[in-house]
């Protein structure tokens, strides 16, 4: 009855232990849950004002498939403000959150036997939406020996006459790694005389800690031509229920043709969450987005060194995200069993690190407040020592 493709896709692994961590929280357990992927915080008030402007005006249409003319003039002066990008409105989409840019965009460019090279530990909807598509998967193995970044040797021996993409995230879910201007030009130098696709993934830009962030296609021309940029406001402004993302491409026709999907699958995106996008991209909100920041490096701080203080245990201090991404392999080779029984004796929730590439970690968001934080990794620490 059912499709090959489908029946080989995986339920995203994050939403899965999210949902049952809510679900023994609804029946009285006290559970600490560290597995999801979104800020604890609310959408800045301004944001949302301007959503109820559009209620109240009657914004409550159809509009462009591809996005009101006066967003996409947001984003592409977003992108230049921020990024020193330039890009015309043909060259800009809007999607429902960046997990459908993606999807929107491997199902115009994957077709049956293409390679997309995926550094692991990867976002694990990667692997599951080029599968989807027909793609072959190319694993870099990546650990916190490097950062958990690949190298230009890695990409050129990892680059065949059927690579058609490269996946790069930075800042990176789970690991929290930001690559630098120079590491990007380096792995931009060997996709040089290729016509290999990069999909940029941006949607932590604005988590930084440490260091500067750097867009991919800004880092050369040739670089500027092959990137495809995906960002939204979901973690930034914390929207991630308002499904806002979008793509920004040299080339006009991918663009054009993830439209021509869309215009078949979703059509536009939520009209209100558009005008409210505006708001979000603008600056309007940069002071709520920088208490954010501030609240979530202090946060990082306090549980690296508790992470680090436990024995068997480590993790390198992330460069950006709300992530750790904890090393277990002292004390357990199966991250799946471990979380399981975690979460089962002590009624801490993380996310096994076999569903992000990575056997021997798993990961545990700080996107949630200091006090629970602190009494989670307690918890944890009472378990690995009972181990």
């Amino acid at each position: 009855m059912l499709t090959n493709r489908i029946n080989t896709l995986s339920e995203s692994i994050t939403i899965a232990i999210t949902t049952l961590a809510q679900e023994l929280k609804a029946e009285g357990k006290d559970i600490l849950s560290f597995s999801a992927g979104e800020p604890d915080f609310g959408t800045p008030q301004v944001i949302k004002d301007a959503a109820i402007d559009a209620i109240n005006n009657d914004f409550t249409k159809y509009t462009a498939v591809d996005g009101i003319p006066e967003l996409k003039k947001a984003i592409a002066d977003k992108l230049k403000r921020d990024n020193n990008l330039e890009y015309a409105p043909n060259q800009i989409i809007v999607n429902n959150g960046a997990k459908h840019s993606l999807f929107n965009l491997f199902s115009a460019t994957i077709d049956k036997g293409d390679e997309v090279i995926i550094p692991s530990p990867y976002w694990v909807t990667y692997p599951e939406l080029v599968k989807y598509c027909g793609g072959t998967v190319v694993k870099i193995e990546t650990h916190d020996t490097s950062s958990f970044k690949i190298t230009p040797e890695q990409l050129k021996n990892a680059l065949t006459p059927n690579t058609k993409m490269l996946i790069l995230t930075t800042p990176s879910n789970p690991t929290g790694s930001v690559y630098t201007k120079e590491e990007l030009t380096a792995l931009g130098k060997v996709l040089e005389g290729t016509k290999v696709i990069v999909a940029s993934d941006e949607m932590y830009e604005k988590l930084i800690y440490d260091g500067e962030f750097t867009s991919s296609a800004s880092v050369s021309e040739d670089m500027f031509k092959r990137t495809v940029t995906i960002n939204g406001l979901s973690k930034s402004v914390a929207m991630t229920g308002w499904r806002f993302g979008y793509m920004a491409a040299y080339d006009a026709e991918l663009i054009k043709a993830t439209k021509k999907l869309q215009s078949q699958s979703t059509s536009n995106i939520n009209s209100i969450t558009q005008k409210a996008a505006i708001v979000g991209l603008s600056g309007q909100a940069d002071a709520d987005i920088e208490m954010m920041r501030k609240e979530f490096m202090a946060r990082r701080d306090e549980a690296v060194k508790l992470f680090n203080e436990i024995d068997g245990l480590s993790v390198l201090k992330p460069d950006g995200a709300f992530y750790l991404f904890v090393n277990i392999q002292k004390v357990s080779n199966d991250s799946l069993t471990f979380a399981k029984e975690l979460l089962a004796k002590k009624e801490v929730a993380v996310v096994p690190g076999v569903g992000f590439g990575s056997e021997g970690y798993f990961r545990f968001s700080f996107a949630t407040d200091i006090e629970s934080i602190r009494t989670g990794i307690k918890r944890i620490e009472e378990f690995v020592k009972e181990l």
